[in-house]
């Protein structure tokens, strides 16, 4: 049971009493009726062959008020994308699968390619732009949720909680983002956010002064959740980046493009377990430190364009500052992990800290080099924009594939 306090600057959807998801998922029948309600799943092949996703599928089979699931299907060929089919039709929802490497996609891909406007490399955040734009085009949902594939511990009431503030009809919420307490098995987990994100956002405030992206930015309690609800008419025109810093870069297009009263967070699990990435000691462009790299990167583009200025002065200072900060809270940690009769590895957690350190180096220097680097997608409005039909053909294209 968490508290009701509300810090930062963003509302806080506590989970006070533990309310029944059958009497969630009632209130959310009842606004459906306003605000249609969907589900975009980004996934790997390799996660269909993992237990969690057959779980999830059936945890989803259960849920009554969604009107559609739109799955993206990633490094799948034609055999992989039938048995795809299989998998996914003990769903009961009217469901489509994106086949982002089959022939009809690729062919509405390569259209947007020649004009400048496509994803150049596939990950997670190509495969989210596509589904948003199929989205778009079906117009079949007014409110959708995202969340990963890989969630060990999913219970449908999960997406009921997230969804619900975004779907009531008199909440005034475009946006909602997940949160939960990440330990399992007897252990502290959450590396990349205890270790990264918060001291990384403390000493840019430090190195650059006060700003109010980084504020709102550290009101969130888990900013790197890949759970979240959206209006869908807030998807024409958010600006995503392809890599790992999705997460963050979704979070500063909301604050962009809508009032931090129109933004909250919600507690939707008491235990969340998912797949774990290695920490790559040894490879720069593996696990999380490439996750990382791309994390400080989008922070960084997000503060360059606020005007703060960046120079390699300016990131060995930033480094210096997030070292401290970073160690000075695993100590907090530790205790915290203690009292609670959990596991930390203070010599792991260091050398995460001191890989994170490098990471945002490296992303500094990425930064600073490629100044003509385009690093987000360009939104649905720009697209719909040079070429007019194109969410026409992106659905046609869905279509003949699921038949």
């Amino acid at each position: 049971m968490s508290d009701f306090f509300q810090n930062g600057t963003v509302t806080t959807f506590h989970n006070l009493t533990d309310r029944k998801i059958e009497e969630l998922e009632s209130d959310l029948l009842k606004f459906s009726q306003q605000n249609r309600l969907g589900l975009i799943l980004p996934s790997l092949f390799s996660e269909l062959e993992a237990p969690a996703l057959k779980n999830i599928v059936s945890e989803l089979s259960k849920v009554p008020y969604l009107s559609q699931i739109v799955i993206g299907l990633d490094r799948a060929d034609k055999k992989q994308f039938e048995f795809a089919k299989g998998f996914f039709a003990d769903l009961g929802q009217e469901h489509r699968i994106l086949w982002n490497d089959g022939p009809r996609l690729q062919k509405v891909m390569n259209k947007l390619k020649a004009m400048e406007l496509a994803p150049t490399e596939p990950g997670k955040g190509t495969n989210v732009w596509g589904c948003y734009g199929y989205v778009l085009a079906a117009k079949q949902v007014d409110v959708v949720a995202l969340h990963d594939c890989d969630i060990i511990t999913y219970q449908r009431d999960l997406l009921a909680r997230l969804l619900y503030p975004v779907a009531h009809p008199t909440f005034n919420f475009v946006f909602s983002k997940g949160f939960y307490a990440r330990h399992a098995e007897g252990k502290l987990n959450g590396r990349v956010a205890r270790l990264l994100v918060t001291p990384l956002l403390r000493a840019l405030e430090d190195v650059l002064g006060p700003d109010e992206l980084l504020v709102y930015l550290d009101s969130f309690r888990y900013a790197l959740a890949g759970e979240f609800a959206i209006h869908t008419h807030a998807l024409k025109d958010m600006r995503i980046p392809a890599d790992w810093g999705l997460e963050m870069g979704v979070l500063a297009e909301m604050r962009r493009n809508f009032s931090n009263r129109r933004i909250c967070q919600v507690d939707i699990a008491d235990v969340y377990d998912h797949k774990h990435q290695e920490l790559s000691l040894d490879d720069q462009n593996k696990g999380l430190a490439r996750m990382s790299q791309d994390i400080a990167k989008s922070l960084f583009r997000k503060l360059a364009t606020r005007g703060h200025v960046f120079s390699r002065g300016t990131m060995r200072s930033v480094r210096a500052v997030y070292l401290r900060t970073a160690l000075d809270q695993l100590e907090s940690y530790a205790f915290d992990a203690e009292m609670n009769g959990l596991a930390l590895d203070l010599h792991a957690e260091e050398q995460a800290i001191e890989l994170f350190a490098r990471s945002i180096l490296a992303a500094g220097d990425i930064f600073l080099d490629n100044t003509e680097e385009r690093p987000f997608l360009p939104n649905w409005n720009r697209v719909t924009s040079a070429c007019p039909t194109i969410l026409e053909e992106l659905y046609e294209a869905v279509e003949l594939d699921n038949q």
